[in-house]
């Protein structure tokens, strides 16, 4: 695989990021079907920061990131095509992403479905910790993870007054 280029999602690259999505889990377990993905790319999210990987002139993998969550950004989305999975564009995508979370904001968010064993392991293997569950959030009997990196702590140590 050549290297990826790795730049903000256009217009014209909405049907290949939903054609990529729409064949994947977890979004299919989790029940997401061509009508949300429309919703979602219309023809781009709004009102958020949307990278895609593009390899050989295929778009191969996308990231999406809301800005302003908790203390810190959201993860919301990162998808890669069956045929780009294991080459490690991923963590390609999450060293594109992560310097320009962390040069506005300590702490970058996701989440994760329980079920998803290979992307739990890929989360912690980039130094995500899993804070904590939210039981039946999108299906029932099954958690959302919620996970954090962080750069340290949202704000300073408090100074004591005397």
């Amino acid at each position: 695989m050549t290297e990826p280029v790795i730049r903000d999602m256009n217009p014209d690259d909405r049907e290949a990021v939903v054609r990529l999505l729409g064949e994947s889990d977890p979004w299919r377990t989790l029940g997401y079907t061509k009508d949300d993905w429309d919703c979602i790319f219309c023809p781009l999210p709004q009102g958020r920061d949307s990278y895609v990987a593009e390899v050989e002139g295929k778009v191969a993998g996308i990231a999406i990131v809301r800005e302003k969550f908790l203390l810190g950004d959201y993860l919301e989305l990162l998808g890669i095509a069956l045929w780009a999975r294991g080459k490690g564009l991923g963590g390609t995508l999450l060293r594109h992403i992560e310097p320009i979370v962390f040069g506005r904001t300590k702490n970058l968010f996701a989440c994760v479905s329980d079920f998803n064993t290979q992307a739990r392991a890929f989360y912690q293997k980039h130094g995500y910790q899993e804070i904590g569950p939210m039981p039946n959030f999108l299906i029932p009997g099954s958690a959302e993870l919620l996970l954090r990196k962080t750069a340290g702590p949202a704000r300073g140590r408090a100074q004591v007054q005397r």
